[in-house]
């Protein structure tokens, strides 16, 4: 494998990079009014212009708010990939499979370079991505694909390039995140502030990607392949936050921790991977604690570099249109890497089984209340915790406490324990007399 892939871009180019953009919502206007917006900018710090040529959308006739007159339109994205005019295809379209797996495949098998946006498909199709990268020297660059404006993948890929990272993770998602901390200043239902965050377009109508993890999911993987090793998707365990109250909140608080919504991987020995992503409680005095509304974050440690923690808007216009332009500028430059940053091509591992990965854990269980029934929440207290030390489950602090209006509720901080042993003694614990519904249990981690 050479150095830097050469068929589409060369650093002595002088000549316009002619761009083709499949996907014109918010992300694709947003990178043609920057691109005309700062025309000159961009030309002064590569030497060449970034010149869009042609565009493909679901809906020929509707106003975008950028003038597209003068472009090619192609009714069928996948046409792009053959069309001779265009140098680069931008790919924000988005979805795993379909017209943007298509798009993007044809476009690399043609030897045309590829910016895209699209987390999931990268995250999903790696493997073959890679493999069509490298087999026809053609680069593929994904900045926009985690954390929007943030440099994240520059950070991993090239930034801490001299140093073996060890871990990294943070917070990769910003509606959860937004969810999480109105909770935490106001007090309000998870129900309610979803809906505020929809209201505001912060999430989908249906949530699911990023309230249950999966859209964290996405950049972890990515991330972890740059930097560690490939692996298998359907192998990195993902949790969600529903069964997150502002009581679980306020009682870490008292704790001296924040709960977060983490993606978070670590290298292993014997060339093994750790990733998961989950609500965690992390220190209150951390410097991920202190990331609020919905801003994104990502920590990335090795034995050379040390902590580095960077910081912004995870998505939304401009913040994506700018990681966009920023690989458009890359190529314009004649920068051009392969795709995970080394000469190597290794196959996915599975991640390690969470299962019997050990952590401290935060318990909580509500107390069953039975209608004009006096509850003695320290003998309940008494009861639950011998029950959890004959299972074997290593206590460090247990209390319980009132919310107004509501059963009392115990608290149960463990030691360092395999996450197997929690699954295994939450079901006990609800079958049991004292506890009503479904105990919650939540990772402890030290992220920086």
């Amino acid at each position: 494998m050479t150095s830097a892939y050469t068929n589409t871009v060369s650093s002595s180019a002088t000549s316009p990079l002619r761009l083709g953009i499949a996907g014109l919502g918010t992300v694709g206007t947003g990178v043609i009014r920057l691109i005309r917006e700062h025309a000159d900018l961009i030309k002064n710090r590569t030497g060449r212009s970034l010149e869009i040529v042609a565009v493909s959308a679901r809906n020929r006739t509707r106003n975008r708010g950028v003038d597209l007159s003068g472009l090619t339109w192609h009714d069928n994205p996948v046409d792009l990939a053959a069309d001779k005019q265009i140098d680069v295809v931008v790919e924000l379209m988005g979805g795993a499979e379909g017209s943007a797996r298509d798009l993007v495949e044809a476009s690399l098998k043609a030897g045309k370079a590829v910016v895209t946006a699209n987390k999931a498909l990268v995250a999903r199709h790696a493997q073959t991505l890679a493999q069509l990268s490298h087999t026809h020297q053609t680069p593929l660059l994904f900045e926009a694909a985690v954390a929007g404006g943030i440099p994240a993948i520059k950070t991993v890929r090239e930034g801490v390039a001299a140093d073996k990272a060890t871990r990294l993770g943070g917070i990769l998602n910003g509606t959860s995140n937004f969810i999480l901390t109105e909770m935490a200043e106001t007090g309000r239902a998870f129900a309610d502030v979803l809906k505020e965050a929809q209201d505001k377009g912060y999430a989908e109508a249906d949530p699911s990607a990023d309230i249950d993890g999966w859209d964290a999911a996405h950049k972890l993987s990515i991330l972890t392949a740059i930097a560690f090793r490939p692996i298998d998707f359907d192998t990195l365990a993902v949790s969600g936050m529903r069964a997150i109250t502002t009581q679980d909140i306020h009682q870490a608080r008292q704790l001296g921790y924040a709960i977060k919504m983490l993606g978070v991987a670590k290298r292993l020995p014997e060339d093994r991977v750790e990733a998961w992503v989950q609500p965690c409680l992390i220190p209150a005095h951390s410097g991920l604690a202190q990331i609020n509304g919905v801003y994104n974050a990502l920590t990335i440690e090795g034995p050379f570099s040390g902590p580095i923690t960077i910081s912004g808007q995870g998505a939304g216009e401009g913040p994506t249109a700018s990681a966009v332009v920023a690989d458009l500028i890359d190529l314009a430059r004649g920068h051009a890497l392969p795709l995970w940053g080394r000469m190597d091509e290794l196959a996915p591992i599975p991640c390690e089984p969470v299962e019997k990965l050990p952590s401290a854990f935060y318990l909580r269980a509500n107390l069953n209340a039975p209608a004009d029934a006096v509850i003695d929440a320290d003998k309940a207290l008494s009861e639950i915790t011998t029950l959890l030390r004959n299972e074997g489950i290593p206590l460090a602090k247990t209390l319980h406490h009132t919310p107004l209006g509501e059963a009392p509720q115990l608290i149960m901080l463990t030691r360092p324990i395999p996450q197997e042993e929690i699954n295994r003694i939450l079901p006990i614990l609800e079958e049991t007399t004292l506890i009503s519904g479904a105990p919650l249990a939540l990772r402890i981690e030290d992220l920086p």
